[in-house]
């Protein structure tokens, strides 16, 4: 055994790496205890996550058993000092994503994945959240972090350094070190492929699935597929020309309607009637507000703002968001696009120019179009992505503090909520008779929950809670509409508010429809008046349904539903992506896609109860359509409206 002890640092290191996230797993398993325990055979997590562990720790021990055998002993200085920094740096690294994951998992029902690299991108909004509604976290995390620093320097030498053996016996034990690091980081000599993340897939829980994961090995795999954006293979294959005519199908154009076999679903859609001065249309964008905040859907009685202006026209009580970041709720809104894996087409490259959306369309027909935010609009990539397809005005963070004017509270996600009403009101005045299209952002829902003080009756004892913040963001909603009744292009006008996505997505089944339930009314002229649409629908539905009422016909390659001139007949269909899983739903039928795995069908009961049911193999060839169909559109180009020239 002497002679093997220059294997010591790989060892030490394989160890200590188990104990930080065996330990993780056992308190994250008792912090989520009630939630874990309904999933039968719950107590799998753990055999799982020792494999999986060990899959990450063998890959990572790989270099250092290289130089250790390969380097001669006149070198062992160097190995030694490579040893300790590379030893710490990623049992550091291990550390840190496992002390964050509490935390994050109870915001996002899963353990840090892409969205943990994307904030990353914005530390300025990003730390000012944490200070104020993480503080203790932060604390704990950096004591612990501290007290590790501390130890590595104490005892980093007689941890992870190797020491003198003879040549060629490193040689020999070499074969049988690589393979067993090898066998570790493939974890099986019989399968095709290594093991993944979809062999800790074991109950239709979500979150209990990827308990059986490391925090490490989630964020590293996000920060691999970034690569792969644009992939839609993970969910299967299928002919192009078969994906286009299954999508097809669910929309209301005719064959006669398409216009460009270049431009697989570009077509004519014809307006309710015929004006010669169309209308303005300006969507109000609510940052998380689920259905479950709002009081008129069944939810809590935060919303009587909105209650009451949905009277006004046509609430929406079936509808539902296709993602939980609010890149994606831009992604349905603005543009119709399909939800798919990859990142939201605001982020992606290839969609930075010539994509369409509606501000493009409009400009097209002669309006003036804006993106009006109290934030700073470079957050997720917005203002470039804006800038590029087809909105002329970006007004942001920036603009509110140059221009002279006192507005009542900036927090730390930008100015407020009635902030941004009052800046978009005069905005919209200016503008006189030339027709507009303007996309307002909220700010409020957001935590740390900041709002001016004064303007609510709290919900809530403590004031920044989501609750509150809710509640003040229906104040500035109210306010919104109190300002633009009094001004002439109010009368001129179609607006929207709608959702983004909601606050937390979470639920014990591999999606929690319930929570991609959010609220949206139309009103203004032509819109019918305390009307009620309450087939199933999706947020793509939004923009025809918005360009139906504008009084202009349209060219779009949009494949949601004009939903105002939708035959009752149909069935109502929503589409959902929950990190890597996809849902598509017919009225109470579900079809979900994990990665790598088959489909699997559920019947929904008031949409918190997934019933598992044979799967339709049709049904199924239709929702891997609808992925297939967008990751093809993005990447061929060919979801835009045709060159001018």
């Amino acid at each position: 055994m002497k002679k093997l002890s220059f294997l010591k640092p790989i060892f030490n290191f394989i160890l200590i790496g188990l104990l930080i996230t065996t330990l993780s797993r056992i308190f994250l398993f008792f912090l989520f205890k009630e939630r874990v325990e309904q999933t039968p055979d719950f107590w799998y997590i753990f055999p799982i996550g020792l494999r999986m562990d060990l899959i990450l720790l063998c890959y990572l021990s790989f270099l250092p058993a290289l130089l250790i055998t390969f380097l001669p002993n006149k070198w062992i200085k160097f190995t030694n000092k490579f040893l300790v920094i590379y030893s710490f740096l990623f049992l550091f690294l291990i550390l840190f994503v496992e002390l964050a994951s509490p935390d994050f998992i109870k915001q996002y029902d899963t353990r840090p994945n892409k969205i943990f690299l994307d904030y990353l991108i914005y530390p300025k909004e990003v730390v000012g959240m944490l200070l104020k509604s993480y503080l203790t976290s932060i604390i704990v995390t950096f004591l612990i972090l501290g007290v590790v620093l501390y130890f590595a320097f104490k005892k980093g030498k007689k941890l992870f350094h190797t020491a003198n053996s003879d040549y060629k016996f490193k040689l020999m034990v070499f074969p049988l070190v690589a393979f067993l690091l090898f066998f570790g980081a493939r974890s099986s000599l019989t399968s095709k492929r290594p093991i993944n993340a979809s062999n800790a897939v074991f109950s239709t829980d979500q979150l209990t699935n990827t308990l059986g994961l490391n925090s490490f090995y989630t964020v590293a795999f996000a920060a691999y597929s970034i690569k792969n954006e644009g992939n839609t293979k993970m969910y299967g294959k299928m002919d192009e020309a078969e994906a286009i005519a299954r999508v097809k199908k669910y929309m209301i154009a005719g064959p006669n309607d398409f216009t460009d076999a270049e431009i697989p679903f570009l077509h004519v859609q014809q307006p309710d009637s015929v004006m010669k001065k169309p209308y303005n249309l300006v969507i109000f964008l609510q940052e998380s507000l689920g259905a479950e905040y709002v009081g008129i859907l069944g939810g809590k009685p935060l919303t009587p703002e909105f209650d009451k202006l949905s009277k006004e026209g046509t609430l929406f009580t079936n509808l539902y968001c296709t993602g939980t970041r609010s890149v994606r709720g831009i992604e349905a809104v603005v543009t119709g696009f399909l939800p798919s894996p990859s990142e939201s087409v605001v982020r992606l490259g290839n969609s930075q120019q010539g994509f369409f959306t509606l501000a493009d369309a409009l400009k097209q027909k002669g309006y003036d179009t804006s993106f009006i935010y109290g934030g700073m609009a470079n957050f997720d990539n917005m203002a470039s992505f804006f800038n590029g397809n087809g909105f002329q005005d970006i007004i942001d963070q920036t603009d509110f503090e140059s221009d002279g004017n006192k507005y009542a509270f900036k927090g730390t996600w930008g100015y407020s909520d009635e902030d941004l009403v009052t800046k978009a009101n005069q905005y919209f005045k200016s503008k006189g008779d030339k027709p507009f299209f303007s996309l307002m952002f909220s700010t409020s829902n957001h935590e740390p929950f900041e709002y001016p003080a004064g303007r609510i009756k709290p919900y809530d004892k403590k004031p920044a809670t989501v609750n509150n913040a809710m509640k003040y963001a229906d104040f500035s909603i109210g306010k919104f509409f109190e300002l633009a009744k009094k001004e002439a292009y109010f009368k001129n006008t179609i607006f929207i508010v709608i959702a983004d996505h909601n606050t937390r997505t979470y639920g014990k089944n591999l999606v929690p429809i319930n929570k991609f339930h959010i609220p949206a009314f139309i009103m203004g002229p032509g819109v019918p008046k305390n009307a009620v649409y309450s087939k199933l629908a999706s947020q793509i539905d939004i923009p025809p349904t918005l360009l139906s009422y504008l009084g202009l016909p349209f060219e779009t390659p949009m494949v949601g539903r004009n939903l105002s001139k939708l035959d009752p007949k149909i069935q109502g269909r929503s589409i959902m992506q929950f990190n890597d899983i996809n849902a598509f739903r017919v009225e109470n039928q579900v079809v979900i896609m994990q990665p790598n795995l088959k489909p699997l069908q559920f019947e929904v009961k008031n949409d918190t109860t997934l019933i598992p049911v044979k799967l339709n193999e049709e049904l199924a060839k239709d929702a891997l359509a609808h992925v297939i169909t967008a990751g093809n559109l993005y990447k061929e180009n060919k979801y835009k409206l045709r060159s001018k020239n």
